[in-house]
């Protein structure tokens, strides 16, 4: 067995440990959605677009199309800000705004200069009737040749009128495959209490002009739980420019 190979089998085992202590958490929503990487680009701005459609949720096997539309920007040479508004569409009802977020995103070490590169995400959202969640979550990313695997390890409380104030944790991974910049496969998990998904992600840069691109990601999360959507399908889009 190589090196290479026995370090992909030592990180892959650290991330199923994570996934696994989170099934004993106290999550209650779901995490599937986004995997953040560590990085921040100093001279930054982006528009992102993501939308998710979960498909058999619950016993009554319901539909629910949500999204989120986001502006953000270094604001440092290792932090970023981003706000998002916050819609969905249930099966038979109308689109709707109902809540907005707020996240700041701290490179905590410089790419290359450790064996795997940190970062942290803070964030705080606000949902209809008056529902509160804050966020922290611990990134790392971990490079080989033609390999990169990143994990989001997040804790979470939850507040307001109409919920249970509660600590909540969850976990999400991904594992991709550098084939080329502009198409690179990967597999995405997500765990938390009553959340256990996994699926097949493809992600991508494509330049435009000489300095903006535009990144995009498709997967189809499949269910491996009861509490979670039997299926679930994101399109994650980011324009950056400068």
């Amino acid at each position: 067995m190589t090196k290479t190979t026995s370090s992909i089998g030592q990180n892959i085992r650290l991330t199923l440990l994570l996934s696994c202590l989170c099934q004993h958490a106290f999550a209650d929503g779901s995490n599937i959605g986004k995997v953040y990487d560590p990085y921040v680009n100093q001279l930054e701005k982006e528009f992102e677009y993501r939308t998710l459609y979960e498909d058999g949720i619950g016993l009554q096997e319901t539909s629910l199309h949500s999204y989120r539309f986001g502006y953000g920007q270094a604001i440092s040479d290792n932090m970023a800000a981003e706000i998002y508004l916050l819609g969905e569409h249930e099966s038979g009802s109308p689109i709707s705004v109902d809540g907005y977020e707020a996240e700041i995103k701290w490179q905590i070490t410089q790419q290359g200069e450790y064996s795997n590169d940190w970062g942290a995400l803070f964030e705080i959202e606000r949902e209809e009737g008056g529902i509160w969640e804050a966020k922290s979550s611990l990134i790392a990313l971990h490079e080989w040749p033609n390999w990169i695997a990143t994990g989001n390890l997040s804790l979470i409380y939850e507040w307001g009128d109409s919920v249970k104030d509660e600590w909540e944790t969850a976990f999400s991974g991904q594992l991709r495959y550098r084939y080329k910049q502009s198409f690179e496969p990967a597999i995405e998990v997500y765990q938390a209490q009553n959340i256990q998904g996994i699926g097949p992600v493809l992600t991508g840069l494509l330049r435009i002009g000489q300095i903006n691109k535009l990144n995009w990601e498709a997967g189809a999360i499949v269910g491996l739980k009861s509490d979670t959507p039997d299926l679930t399908i994101k399109i994650n889009l980011e324009y950056e420019f400068y």
